[in-house]
């Protein structure tokens, strides 16, 4: 699958060339079924959901400012604002983008009145940052600052979504752009969650002195979260058997290559929940009201996980508004899901793709 990923006692990343090679040629244990647990209600009233906004382009991130939403399209490299009541206007369109595949423009965030955007460029993914200028249905980007570049780019698992954790510092998932080896290298930026300040630095205690990387083993991450107490979760694309819901540690790693889902390998993190790729394809994810809140691509669901039981889950929308990209939490708690069939992969109908308001309780 292109589109598209394990938890036991951290392993450090500092590992041997020899180490690798033993642990590529062990055999990998057979991870059990996929749990498909009955759908609970979970905090989602059920009919209570409304469209904000329709016919967006290939959209992919919305992060918040000042009370307004700015989303990115992949292809056409735009940044839009969508007020509450739906109104939609174009901030900017970000130089030197060049889609194809799963890259372009891929995910945002704000903080303290910048704009960040990971994106691929002609050879390249990387992060720049932009002063955000104007105010609410004015609002511009001044001149970019690259604060992270060199990031390997491919027709697919370019990763992308980037996010700020509750210490301040940025986070940016990384796949492995189709060099399955290079999750395994910890010289590599590939297959990786990367940890660096605001301007791009290295933050002094990431677990490699001088590295940004902060877990590795990673195929194609798309999903960030922290809780109330600050663990965080992210979500990832398996190959053709298991997509993950991991719980990131420092200096983790998390299988892949080696293993996919569950392996039961003391090296080796396994997710806290794993589903077969036609249910999941998780991307985008929040936490609200107790819950991880996860986007499903191909499996087309909204996926409920309790913080207080990460084996048990509840399902939301299966079926009804196709490919889902991200989901946030709104200023005012609800969630905004963002759906994703117009990215070429999806079959778009009247509206798409849009915006869905989804009060919790």
């Amino acid at each position: 699958m292109v589109d598209g990923s394990r938890r036991g006692p951290i392993a450090w990343i500092v590992v041997s060339a020899l180490s690798i090679a033993l642990a590529a040629c062990a055999p990998t244990a057979a991870p059990p079924s996929p749990s498909r647990l009955p759908d609970a209600s979970g905090s989602v009233p059920a009919g209570t959901e409304t469209t904000i906004v329709e016919n967006l382009a290939a959209p992919w991130s919305i992060a918040f400012h000042d009370g307004v939403a700015l989303i990115s399209e992949r292809d056409s490299a735009r940044i839009v604002e969508v007020s509450d009541d739906g109104d939609v206007r174009e901030v900017a369109v970000v130089d030197g983008v060049e889609p194809g595949g799963e890259g372009g423009l891929l995910g945002i965030a704000v903080h303290e009145r910048y704009l960040y955007a990971y994106s691929t460029g002609a050879d390249e993914n990387r992060v720049q940052r932009f002063p955000l200028t104007g105010s609410p249905g004015s609002l511009g980007l001044g001149a970019p600052e690259t604060i992270l570049d060199g990031l390997a780019a491919a027709s697919n698992h370019n990763g992308g979504r980037i996010a700020f954790g509750p210490d301040g510092t940025l986070y940016v998932t990384v796949g492995d752009a189709g060099d399955r080896e290079s999750a395994q290298d910890p010289g590599s930026l590939s297959g990786k969650i990367l940890r660096i300040t605001p301007d791009g630095k290295v933050p002094a205690d990431n677990p490699i002195a001088g590295s940004p990387v902060y877990s590795l083993g990673h195929r194609n991450p798309q999903g960030l979260a922290w809780d109330e107490g600050g663990t965080l979760y992210a979500s990832e694309f398996g190959q053709d058997t298991w997509d993950e819901l991991n719980v990131i540690e420092p200096g983790g790693n998390y299988g892949w290559p080696v293993v996919e889902g569950i392996a039961d390998r003391d090296e080796f993190i396994d997710p806290v929940q794993q589903w077969a790729p036609d249910v999941a394809s998780p991307s985008g994810m929040a936490i609200a009201e107790g819950a991880v809140f996860i986007a499903n691509l191909r499996g087309e669901r909204l996926r409920e996980v309790p913080l207080g039981d990460l084996s048990s889950s509840a399902e939301h929308f299966t079926d009804a508004y196709g490919r889902l990209r991200d989901v946030v939490v709104a200023p005012d708690g609800a969630l905004w899901v963002l759906t994703n069939n117009t990215d070429g992969r999806g079959d778009p109908g009247d509206g798409d793709d849009r915006v869905i308001r989804v009060p919790l309780e």
